[in-house]
């Protein structure tokens, strides 16, 4: 690459000069060392004639243009395949989880390859093999690319979180919800955490507020197992983990208050109301909150709830539109009693 070597006390002016004459070669970054600087430039025309110490050399130099998934995929998918490459995924810890949709699976390796070489911090590229199911709400997953390994350390709000990806439900995307939660916590209040996983909320909640006590209840063992780990990594001390049924668990805690995980519909909510909670925590996954008409079935589950003194909780609302996350706690006027029951 055509540069131009200056000492870097004169490098200013000279700078200037080049970008308002549109000799700056912008394709390429500017290099340095101890006492030169480095301007790719487009021509050599009259600049010596101009800048008489300035000396012409070629050097190699980073381009400016960054790498995109596309960039590096164009000369191996067709259009068609190109546009079904996922712009959206999870990443947690040094492993990415891709979503691969059905008419690019038979390239499914050359784009997991792509991925990892765009991305240096990742050594493992991962597919979903389905959905979450069964009791502990885990997920199958393949392993495209990198080292095969499933377990990771990912960090968020001052923590850090091991797990299993394929053995512990987590999902990266609760980050911002985890915060949001952190900042409702007063000091010296003693929190439960149902159906606590590998221990992301205790562990946040314990490690960036004052609160007295912190208790986490998990019936998946592995997840529990992790949640231990975590206890010992974050070295934190005001963490209780029990590892069984919610059901069974929370009677012999002696809690006065507890809250229950339920969806919005009549037919799930019925068993919830009989045991009396103070609130209930609506999980609205992918397809319950796109459209307006669900929108307003929700609020009037919210309604006929606070009139049985039930605070409500949106706390999964997480749904993709447009490949944007959207959210019912984020945009409070849409759910009626959402804000009281955040502020309380």
């Amino acid at each position: 690459m055509l540069t131009i070597k200056v000492p870097l006390r004169k490098a200013e002016n000279l700078k200037n000069y080049l970008l308002d004459n549109c000799f700056f070669n912008k394709e390429y970054e500017i290099s340095k060392d101890k006492n030169f600087i480095y301007f790719p430039i487009n021509e050599k025309k009259n600049l010596k004639k101009k800048f008489p110490f300035i000396e012409f050399v070629s050097k190699e130099l980073k381009g400016t243009h960054k790498l995109t998934i596309r960039d590096l995929l164009k000369d191996k998918l067709t259009k068609k395949e190109l546009n079904l490459v996922p712009s959206a995924f999870d990443v947690i810890g040094g492993i990415i989880i891709l979503e691969i949709k059905q008419g690019i699976v038979k390239k499914e390796k050359i784009i997991a390859e792509a991925f990892l070489k765009l991305n240096k911090n990742i050594k493992t590229v991962a597919k979903k093999e389905g959905i979450h199911k069964g009791v502990y709400r885990v997920q199958k997953l393949k392993i495209l690319a990198g080292i095969s390994k499933k377990e990771t350390i990912y960090k968020e709000n001052n923590v850090k979180i091991k797990l299993d990806v394929e053995n512990v439900y987590f999902s990266p995307r609760l980050s911002s919800e985890r915060k949001r939660i952190m900042t409702l916590v007063k000091p010296k209040e003693s929190i439960l955490v149902m159906f606590s996983g590998c221990g992301p909320y205790p562990l946040v909640l314990s490690k960036n507020t004052k609160a007295k006590e912190v208790y986490g209840v998990e019936i998946n063992p592995i997840a529990h197992k992790y949640a231990l780990e975590n206890l010992k990594l974050n070295k934190l001390n005001n963490i209780s983990f029990y590892c069984g049924d919610v059901k069974e668990i929370l009677p012999k805690m002696g809690f006065d208050k507890f809250a229950l995980k339920s969806r919005w519909d009549k037919k799930h909510l019925e068993s919830k109301v009989k045991q009396n909670p103070f609130m209930i925590e609506f999980y609205t996954p992918k397809g319950d909150i796109e459209s307006d008409k669900t929108v307003k079935k929700i609020d009037q589950s919210i309604k006929k709830l606070a009139k049985k003194q039930i605070k409500i909780m949106i706390h999964m609302p997480l749904a993709y539109k447009d490949e944007k996350d959207i959210s019912l706690a984020q945009h409070p006027d849409r759910i009626s009693n959402t804000v009281e029951c955040m502020k309380k």
